[in-house]
């Protein structure tokens, strides 16, 4: 059976290479002068990543980037990609507006998102980004910040054993359930209950799809579409995406129906975004977009599915990273939480039952700088591909068309030329002093940079600093006892490999 399917893989790349051998004669022709590992004939690099871990995927690139520099090139069989971690490069790379292609690693969510703000180019993406621009507005953020603290409150609630228990527990599955609630309630307006209900199908979904997508892109073999249809990662995507997109369509067309019962009621129509008593109900990111138009005509039910489950994807896996990541940071540098903590009862007050606003949020300013510094070590998203459209030179090294270019911000953050003693945790290198040194902005790009930079991430921001402050009213973060492995994998976004143990100690004043 192997062997067969060894011999059908290399039957369908000999026929690929031979049908485009000119392409990849030119194509061999400007890579010959980028280092990178010996590629070997159909495989490429492949047998580098072969039967190794995700977690590993980080470790490679990492070698491969001492030993080759800043701009190299890999072979994942006859996809070519170029690795950079050169900040000049990546400048020219991000701030153009020609480059705006996703690369195909993000075809492996697009079953899933369709085409959506993260995966759509040309008219689509531009016209879709004005329309939906106007969503993450200060006014509107205001609405989702009392979200946010609403599903902390029930986060507090549910950490409360572990606290108890005084053990150290897994703290990155319960924050990937009250993300999910946040951005549930944020993006769809309505609630899944995940924190109380994690075995429900809709979370069950959601966590199987990204399991599913992060073993396909290491997966060489079922990275062709060809191999992928008859595999077992395909039917059981196919299950999860019936599920997924089967609850986002219920709930768009709901709310549909409920706007039209609304604009068609006799007398004076009762607003749709109003309770039965005439409260202003909080406008969910599905609202804004049902009553969206471009160019004059209402966005079809498959372009707001596409959208809502696009900030279902990006909203709650990043902040998840983020938190969870920024809790085992605070854990491991005990007086940088307690300034964060001396901050947040210095803004919030003493009352641990008062609500935390906008404003509030915005005071936290010592928090922004450890958020900043959490991914700068921990980028949620650790790498951004684009897909050079046609040949192109950048500062004098030439990238053939079809080029998959790989951004990787975990090593930009981690190099001690940009950063001194990279692996020190260390808040204050972003102050107003020290930024202003910075030779080059895109040393820092944890939410991308250019025009695809992360719309969201203002509200990710709020978020994280809502979460986060709630949590340090109430517990102290503290490292495990035991002794736990701290690798990562590295997919879309950046996750724990084996998780991420803390312990909790309730505060009493």
């Amino acid at each position: 059976m192997l062997l067969g399917t060894a011999t059908l893989v290399c039957l369908a790349v000999a026929i690929a290479f031979y049908v485009y051998r000119k392409k990849f004669a030119e194509i061999l022709k400007h890579t010959g002068k980028l280092g990178g590992p010996v590629a070997y004939p159909l495989i490429g690099n492949g047998l580098l990543f072969a039967g190794k871990t995700p977690g590993e995927f980080l470790k490679t690139i990492g070698h491969l980037t001492r030993r080759y520099g800043k701009c190299f090139r890999l072979w994942l069989g006859t996809q070519l990609l170029i690795i950079m971690t050169d900040p000049k490069d990546i400048e020219v790379l991000l701030s153009s507006n020609k480059f705006i292609e996703k690369s195909d690693e993000y075809n492996f969510v697009r079953p899933w998102l369709g085409e959506g703000l993260l995966t759509s180019t040309g008219r689509k993406w531009h016209t879709h980004r004005k329309v939906i621009t106007p969503t993450f507005h200060f006014k509107i953020l205001e609405q989702f910040v009392e979200i946010f603290d609403q599903q902390s409150n029930i986060f507090v609630e549910v950490l409360k054993p572990h606290a108890e228990s005084g053990k150290s527990f897994d703290m990155f599955r319960p924050v990937t359930l009250c993300a999910l609630d946040v951005i549930c309630e944020t993006a769809m307006g309505t609630k899944v209950n995940a924190q109380l209900n994690a075995e429900s199908k809709y979370v069950q979904a959601v966590k199987e799809i990204t399991l599913l997508v992060q073993y396909r892109l290491f997966n060489f073999l079922i990275r062709y579409d060809f191999f992928y249809r008859f595999s077992s990662n395909r039917r059981k995507q196919e299950a999860a995406l019936k599920v997924l997109h089967g609850y986002t369509n219920s709930v768009i067309k709901g709310r549909r129906e409920e706007l039209h019962r609304s604009s068609n009621d006799t007398g004076a129509a009762v607003d749709a975004n109003e309770n039965d008593l005439g409260i202003k109900k909080k406008m969910a990111f599905l609202d804004m977009l049902l009553q969206s138009t471009i160019d004059g005509q209402p966005l079809t039910d498959l372009e707001i599915r596409e959208e809502v489950d696009t900030f279902m994807f990006e909203g709650h896996d990043t902040t998840t990273s983020a938190i969870s990541f920024l809790l085992q940071s605070l854990a491991k540098n005990p007086d940088v939480q307690q300034k964060v903590y001396d901050e947040v009862r210095h803004v919030v007050g003493e009352d641990r039952t008062v609500p935390v606003t906008m404003a509030m949020l915005n005071d936290m300013n010592y928090l922004d700088l450890v958020i900043k510094e959490t991914l700068r070590l921990f980028p949620s998203v650790p790498m951004i591909g684009r897909k050079i459209g046609q040949t192109t030179e950048i500062n004098g090294k030439t990238f053939p068309a079809g080029t998959n270019a790989i951004v990787m911000p975990f090593f930009l953050g981690r190099n001690p030329e940009f950063y001194p003693d990279p692996e020190k945790f260390d808040p204050e290198r972003f102050n107003v002093e020290t930024s202003a040194e910075k030779t080059n902005p895109y040393q820092y790009i944890p939410f991308s940079a250019g025009p695809r930079n992360c719309i969201g991430q203002k509200f990710a921001i709020a978020e994280i600093k809502s979460i986060t402050s709630k949590i340090l009213r109430h517990y102290e973060v503290l490292s495990p006892l035991e002794k736990y492995d701290e690798s990562f994998t590295s997919e879309l976004i950046l996750r724990p490999e084996n998780g991420i143990y803390v312990r909790l100690k309730s505060r009493v004043y």
